[in-house]
């Protein structure tokens, strides 16, 4: 087990006491950060003591301890894997040798930028994410954006550390400016447009952190294969966190359709206009926003074919999902990938190079895993004995990267008009009147074991604890 110091102005277990220069410069980003949470993060949570999780090993089986505190006072920190003294570079150009315990200098923009990149998305959810604490529908969900967001503050911290740690001057003038970018801001918005989205009610949550925080497993899995050994243990910790956030969002969205499919079969009735009247969200709303949500966070991935995706992987910088769980060469040379384009009004596959299809691959790796899922809340409706099921849109609708972007498909994969698509695009994403519908449910509850109408409790609490605990003490 590797065990945490937090005797340490800055909680870590990288010997930090061992570089005086680098604990200097990470102690005055400290301040900065906390300046930038009390500014960006939770409106309205000064004060209150929340039953949160905090690190206390790296060990994933038994790694966090529970109790109330309050978030300012949270122990962000530094927290890496153990490393492994003899771990070898299993894929790319490298192949075979030592990993990296420093940059190499050919590599350092193309590094940095990886980091920045990532770094970026995390006290951007955190800004997108603001406002939602005012209209949780219990307060058992509001624990839970309380600790996604106090996660995705240490993600950042993880992300810091190795820019001022390996990039100099660099890294620390990236570090501040990871918090000076605002999502949403025109002037200087966060890198990549997901985190600019709005994230304006309970049900977008949700959705979020099933769709967008699977895409940040997957990059957080490539990166873990990284030939430089630091960001591939920073990495592999922070999955142990990212889990919980995608459990909120499947559990969340879960007890969503199992209140609407509840309230349905005592109403014996499908209709929306009048499930929209006993204030629960209908199923065809819940679509239209899987819709988008998904749509949206797929174009994180980028373009299809990509000659930094090829050059990252080359060079070792980032893997594959699951690489070592493959059987091929690690090399890709010679090998081809499908990827589609719009050819004469249809949808039509063509072969590329396989490294540069890299994106391609870890997309649909991403897409496989959130079918899982959907298929999972399918099973609450089957269980309900009610005729809907979900899906995930094709995978070429409402894009905005690559080859596909603008161009106008349906859900199941047909290429319409222009106009065929105006007529038609309020059925297949969220409108304005979808918005507001569920935005007029949002009402804040917070006694204990209580929940909005709209959603179901959860079948259990917390760390065992019951669900009518008292997660958070408001001050």
């Amino acid at each position: 087990m590797s065990t945490i110091n937090y005797s340490e102005k800055i909680p870590n277990n990288v010997n930090l006491d061992e570089d005086r220069t680098l604990k200097r410069a990470l102690e005055q980003w400290q301040p900065n950060f906390l300046s930038w949470w009390d500014d960006m993060g939770p409106e309205g949570s000064t004060g209150n003591d929340v039953y949160l999780r905090t690190a206390v090993s790296v060990d994933p089986q038994g790694w966090a301890q529970f109790g109330h505190v309050k978030m300012r006072d949270y122990r962000w920190g530094i927290f890496l894997n153990p490393g492994d003294a003899d771990r070898e570079i299993h894929f790319g150009d490298h192949l075979g040798e030592k990993a990296w315990q420093d940059v190499p200098g050919e590599y350092r923009a193309n590094l940095r930028r990886i980091i920045v990149t990532q770094g970026d998305t995390e006290p951007a959810s955190v800004e997108q994410q603001r406002h939602l604490g005012l209209t949780a529908p219990s307060m058992y969900d509001l624990r839970n954006l309380y600790q996604i967001n106090v996660e995705e503050g240490r993600h950042l911290w993880a992300m810091v550390y190795l820019l001022h740690k390996h990039f100099g001057r660099d890294g620390r003038e990236e570090g501040e400016a990871l918090l000076e970018r605002r999502s949403g801001q025109q002037d200087n918005p966060r890198i990549l447009q997901a985190f600019n989205e709005p994230t304006p009610d309970w049900l977008s949550f949700f959705m979020f952190t099933y769709f967008t925080d699977r895409d940040g497993k997957f990059q957080l899995c490539a990166l873990a294969e990284s030939s430089f050994d630091p960001l591939a243990r920073t990495t592999k910790f922070m999955l142990t966190e990212e889990a919980h956030h995608m459990f909120v969002g499947e559990s969340g969205v879960s007890r969503v359709i199992n209140r609407t499919c509840q309230v349905m079969n005592e109403l014996k009735t499908d209709d929306v206009k009048k499930l929209r009247e006993a204030g629960v969200i209908d199923l065809p709303t819940l679509q239209r926003y899987l819709n988008f949500h998904f749509s949206v966070t797929i174009d994180l991935f980028g373009a299809d074919e990509s000659s930094n995706a090829a050059t990252f992987y080359s060079t070792g910088l980032k893997g594959r999902f699951e690489e070592g769980k493959r059987v091929d060469d690690h090399q890709l040379r010679g090998q081809t990938y499908r990827v589609l384009q719009a050819k004469d009004g249809q949808l039509v596959e063509k072969e590329v190079p396989m490294l540069n299809a890299l994106n391609e691959v870890l997309r649909d790796d991403y897409i496989k895993d959130s079918v899982a899922g959907v298929e999972r809340w399918n099973k609450v409706i089957e269980k309900a004995g009610i005729p809907f099921r979900l899906k995930t849109p094709h995978k070429a609708f409402h894009r905005n990267i690559g080859a596909l972007a603008g161009v106008k498909v349906s859900p199941e994969g047909q290429v319409v008009s222009e106009a065929e698509w105006a007529a038609r695009h309020n059925e297949w994403l969220p409108s304005t009147a979808d918005r507001a519908f569920v935005q007029s449910l949002m009402g804040r509850v917070t006694d204990a074991g209580k929940f909005a109408n709209w959603i179901a409790p959860p079948v259990m609490g917390i760390n065992r604890q019951p669900v009518d605990f008292e997660y958070i003490r408001f001050a």
